[in-house]
């Protein structure tokens, strides 16, 4: 038996899991650009008009772990799911947990009907790159990505 517990995620873990995120962004450098609050994610996520859900991973009642993911349509692939995060709070690294998260997150987008997945990954992360290679991922060249702050 796993010494992880993964399961949807809920408007009580939102708290727990805004920290995770401040967590990835302080790894990633950019730790000012993190804006969300619970209230925001509890609309977005809870709300009448839901844009994300998630799951998180606990150990021992501790959440450590969540994959954040919506779904877009691709024009050229149809139904695509979105993994706009996945976090593993640094203590737990390397213990199998973002394995057990991915895979998961894999198993809810083909039971959504999705033909694939899709995520963006920092060009200096190499254990990051390194774990999406051992799923024959696609790391693309050539795609540069554009964002519009309102």
């Amino acid at each position: 038996m796993s010494e992880f517990n993964i399961r949807p995620g809920a408007p009580d873990d939102l708290e727990d899991t805004l920290r995770l995120i401040e967590e990835l962004a302080d790894f990633e450098k950019m730790p000012e650009e993190v804006v969300n609050t619970v209230e925001m994610m509890k609309e977005d996520g809870f709300g009448k008009h839901p844009v994300f859900d998630f799951i998180i991973a606990e150990n021992k009642n501790e959440i450590v772990g969540a994959a954040i993911y919506y779904y877009r349509y691709s024009t050229w692939k149809g139904k695509r799911m979105w993994l706009e995060d996945l976090i593993v709070t640094e203590r737990m690294r390397g213990k199998g947990l973002g394995k057990l998260l991915f895979e998961e997150t894999i198993r809810l987008g083909k039971i959504a009907g999705c033909t694939g997945m899709m995520w963006q990954v920092l060009d200096w992360n190499e254990p990051a790159i390194n774990f999406y290679k051992k799923y024959n991922s696609t790391i693309e060249d050539g795609w540069l990505n554009c964002n519009l702050d309102f």
